[in-house]
């Protein structure tokens, strides 16, 4: 149980779920049990990937509430545990996908592990509060490497798929440190509220909601998803700015941290929806 917490199994069903709809959208089909093998390697390296950050970072983890009870603050794992787990993990997953799929997704699953764990976790985290932005270049591969099991290439719908989760990225991070700053404070991690405030975060929230808005119409104009897509996305795009507007015009701080809460909650349950409609769309 120790284990699987460490490889932070709700990021995890994230990257399981957008690399499938990345998988099952492409145009060419794959053998099933070679794409159950395929996810489940991508799955193991998102794992790996969490581990390494959890072991990078446990002394920031044991100074922060919504970290202290992880693995290795608690003293279920030790630091060398999780490291070798990790390394482990992250050597499995790498092999298996190229045993089940091909080069292109095997490079692209490498790369995004060595990204996270080096140029965020590593290099990024604790330097600079665009951590988040860069960083979310990890978190965004996932549906490319789906695309790439099933056809072995990368194509102009996968990256696509790619912006969507990099743009949805820094105004969700950024919403979950508005009412966690004391927390980032605490850690001295330089996260945007801490740098700069809670009035230039809550812009940049709202400006990168905006900026999210035409990315994720841009499926339905480039004809890769119909009606259906463009009915969801677009509605709970419009209620995304909506609700980010709402937290930049607060005014007082509980208003802002009940906001911020709503727009984090809100904004996995719409990057949810938005991937739902790309596979039911590409289906009917």
């Amino acid at each position: 149980k120790s284990l699987l917490n460490l490889m932070k199994s709700r990021v995890m069903s994230l990257v399981i779920f957008t690399c499938v709809v990345g998988l099952l959208i492409a145009p060419n089909k794959v053998n099933f049990l070679d794409a159950i093998f395929s996810i489940l390697a991508v799955a193991l390296g998102s794992g790996a990937a969490g581990a390494l950050n959890m072991w990078y970072e446990a002394d920031l983890d044991s100074l922060m509430s919504r970290t202290c009870l992880r693995p290795i603050p608690t003293g279920k794992i030790t630091k060398k545990q999780a490291l070798l787990f990790g390394i482990i993990t992250s050597i499995i997953s790498i092999y298996f996908l190229y045993l089940f799929s091909n080069l292109t997704a095997t490079l692209i699953l490498a790369t995004t592990i060595l990204f996270y764990v080096f140029v965020y976790t590593i290099w990024l985290k604790r330097k600079t509060s665009q951590n988040i932005v860069i960083g979310g270049v990890a978190g965004a591969l996932p549906p490319v490497i789906g695309w790439a099991i099933a056809t072995g290439e990368v194509s102009t719908q996968s990256i696509i798929l790619f912006l969507i989760i990099f743009m949805w990225t820094p105004s969700h991070f950024w919403a979950l440190s508005l009412y966690k700053t004391q927390d980032y404070k605490k850690a001295k991690i330089p996260m945007l509220p801490v740098t700069s405030g809670i009035k230039t975060t809550k812009l940049n929230i709202f400006i990168y909601s905006v900026l999210l808005f035409p990315i994720i119409l841009a499926p339905y104009f480039l004809n890769y998803f119909g009606l259906i897509y463009l009915g969801f996305s677009g509605t709970l795009g419009i209620y995304y700015i909506f609700i980010c507007y709402q937290l930049f015009e607060a005014k007082k701080s509980n208003l802002e941290n009940k906001i911020a809460k709503k727009i984090f909650g809100f904004s996995i349950f719409y990057l949810f929806v938005i991937f739902t409609s790309v596979l039911v769309d590409s289906i009917i």
